[in-house]
Parts: structure tokens; sequence; C-alpha cells
């Protein structure tokens, strides 16, 4: 992993236009950091020979060497996400321990989902700590890119999460984190059991829920709405 513990992402798609929709859900998303776009196969295979790579976005149908014919080729690949406008090669890809395969046009919440995954299949060992680590969960802790720099965020300390517009506040026990990214992308990146997206503005830790009304949920000694749309689900997840 990079220094800067963000994951190292190339692109492989013959389709300009398809490279550039991945190309802009990276840069919308903290965590990844991309590395170089290929419009083949053959393109592709030198860069990881000449960098190391985390996640591969990769196409299937494209000339010369299909994405699935060049998985094979690889004695040690990095994690890949296939991405396709053809749904009869999903069987393969997965015999080919893709991370997922995202259907085109990719809308950018399954885009994330598929990150997400990535992300959970990541080795901790080497200190990139991106998403939880499954073996110790109170261990657990994400990355968020604030006063240019990422600050480690460990999951149990988190409060809340309240969005404003094209930014975020992220409620801590220790402080407050202010960073620009979606309230879908951070909702993509915690674990569903342990945060409920109460509102459009609002997430909130189960861990630290006081106590809750069909209305509101104290955080805190903080009233967190409850928004008409989010109820049936809120209610569902607090049982």
């Amino acid at each position: 992993m990079p220094e800067n513990n963000t994951i190292k992402c190339l692109i492989v798609d013959d389709e300009p236009p398809a490279r550039e929709i991945i190309r802009r859900y990276i840069e919308q998303t903290p965590m990844l950091e991309l590395a170089g776009e290929c419009a083949n196969a053959i393109q592709a295979f030198t860069v990881l020979q000449q960098q190391s790579i985390d996640l591969v976005f990769l196409d299937i149908r494209m000339p010369q060497l299909s994405g699935n014919d060049f998985l094979k080729t690889l004695n040690h690949p990095p994690k890949i996400i296939f991405t396709t406008a053809f749904s009869e090669y999903a069987l393969e890809s997965y015999e080919l321990d893709a991370v997922d395969y995202l259907m085109k046009p990719i809308p950018f919440n399954r885009f994330l989902k598929a990150v997400n995954k990535a992300y959970q299949q990541t080795v901790i060992k080497n200190d990139a700590g991106i998403l939880v680590n499954e073996e110790k969960k109170t261990d657990s802790f994400v990355y968020f890119r604030a006063d240019r720099k990422m600050v480690k965020v460990t999951l149990q300390d988190i409060l809340y999460i309240e969005s404003m517009k094209d930014y975020i506040k992220v409620f801590t026990k220790s402080g407050t984190i202010i960073t620009k990214q979606s309230i879908s992308s951070v909702e993509a990146m915690l674990p569903e059991k342990e945060f409920i997206r109460t509102h459009r503005s609002f997430i909130v830790s189960t861990r630290h829920i006081k106590s809750f009304t069909t209305e509101l949920i104290e955080v805190h000694n903080t009233e967190i709405p409850i928004g008409k749309l989010f109820r049936n689900e809120v209610m569902k997840s607090l049982g």
C-alpha cells in the first residue's frame, strides 16, 4: 500500500467514456488513488510489471485479450472488480475469485459497494486498515481526508455523522472531523450492523444510542431526527 494509506487502482477498459466514469468515481472516493488507465490488457500487463497495484477495474470484452483471459495470465493478481455490459460473463468472473462484477452503466452506490468488498478482503497486516478488521472489531477503523491528510478514526469512537451539502461532519468521542465527501459514500464504507442511516443527513452508531422514539434518536446527549422515509428501516434495525 502507498504511504498515504490509499488503495492504488488501475482502470482497464477499451472505451474512453467507461474509463471516464470509473475515474470520476475514484476521484470521489477518498480511500482510492488512481495509478493509471489502460485501453487494453497488454498495456495493463506492462503497468502491473512496473507498479504495485492493489485493485483493478477490469473490463471483460476487449480486443486482443479479454479481461477474463488476461486475469488467467497473472500469477499473483491484485484484487479485481470486473466491469462489463454483458451479464453472461458473471459466472466465470466469480470462478476467477473476482471481488465483484459491475454491470454498465454503473451507479455510484453500486461502485461503492464493490469497493467496500475489496476493502474487506484487504489484509490488515500492511497497516492500510481502511475497513473492518473482522478478527478485532473493536480495533476496526476508517480514514477520512481532512486538513490535507488522512485521519484515522476507530469505528467504535464514531458517535454520528451529519451531512452538510458537499461535506460531512464526523462526530467522535474526541472531537469533530470535517471532510469533503457525500453521506452516501460514507454509508457504503461503514458496516451495516453497526451504523444506521436515520435521515438523508444523518448516520448514527448503534453502539452509542441512549434512547429512541419513532421520531428521534438520542446519541451522546444529542437528538438525531428520524426521517419519514427511513423510519421503517430504523425501527426494524432497532428491533
